[in-house]
């Protein structure tokens, strides 16, 4: 696990942005994404960079059950404002949250993952330590599945929403097993509040009670934080 600490967030998408130009020139056409706001400088550099995309699949981690591809807080949506509609890939996969039969969409996202092994997964990271929306406790060999929200993430997901009840409690979230089966892997992280969650994916025990510490496990990650996520870190032991 390569752990890279910067001053803070722009300089992270930078550094990140050197990771994909990096693994384009050698080969990478598929690509797993994520969103809310720790990948935004990311994509910002991508968007400002002239990688070109358009021979390149992109496979997203999630999205919310009930939300659809229009609706401005679905993850469908973010991806377009933040990437897609700047610069165009062959095919974009996004979780459909309109389906509500799930051993139907898990399947059919499954498939797709089988059919476009990523090359590079992009992960953010909760504050309890989950990857996609795999919460704590999500066994470690989990394909595509419908998650139950935990009230700490609903709760962090509020602030985009002008009512409580309007927070999706359920979401489709690509599993650990599929994360895992990336060949590189890409997390970033950064602020004082993701440094317990960061200490113990880096430095603790594996556990599902810390879905990230299963990176541990992984022959290929490279790990973005800045100064306040990387505050808990014994850097002597650091890579």
């Amino acid at each position: 696990m390569k752990v890279i600490i910067v001053k803070g967030q722009n300089e992270g998408g930078k550094e990140a942005l050197k990771l994909y130009e990096n693994e384009m020139k050698n080969g990478a056409k598929v690509f797993g994404l994520a969103t809310g706001s720790t990948p935004i400088t990311t994509y910002e550099d991508i968007v400002a960079s002239d990688l070109d995309f358009s021979d390149c699949v992109s496979v997203n981690l999630d999205e919310y059950v009930g939300l659809t591809p229009d609706n401005d807080q679905s993850y469908h949506y973010f991806m377009n404002e933040h990437l897609f509609k700047y610069k165009k890939f062959k095919h974009s996969y996004v979780p459909d949250g309109t389906n509500m039969d799930a051993a139907a969409e898990t399947a059919r996202y499954d498939k797709i993952i089988e059919e476009n092994p990523i090359d590079l997964q992009l992960l953010g990271l909760g504050r309890n330590g989950h990857i996609g929306f795999n919460e704590p406790g999500t066994p470690f060999d989990s394909t595509t599945h419908k998650i139950k929200l935990t009230q700490s993430t609903i709760d962090a997901n509020s602030r985009f929403f002008e009512r409580e009840e309007d927070v999706p409690k359920e979401a489709y979230s690509m599993g650990i097993g599929s994360i895992m089966t990336a060949k590189h892997i890409l997390l970033e992280a950064y602020g004082d509040k993701k440094a317990e969650a960061i200490q113990k994916m880096i430095q603790g025990p594996v556990t599902t009670d810390v879905p990230a510490s299963v990176l541990q496990k992984h022959p290929n990650v490279t790990v973005i934080i800045d100064e306040a996520a990387a505050a808990l870190l014994d850097r002597s032991k650091l890579n």
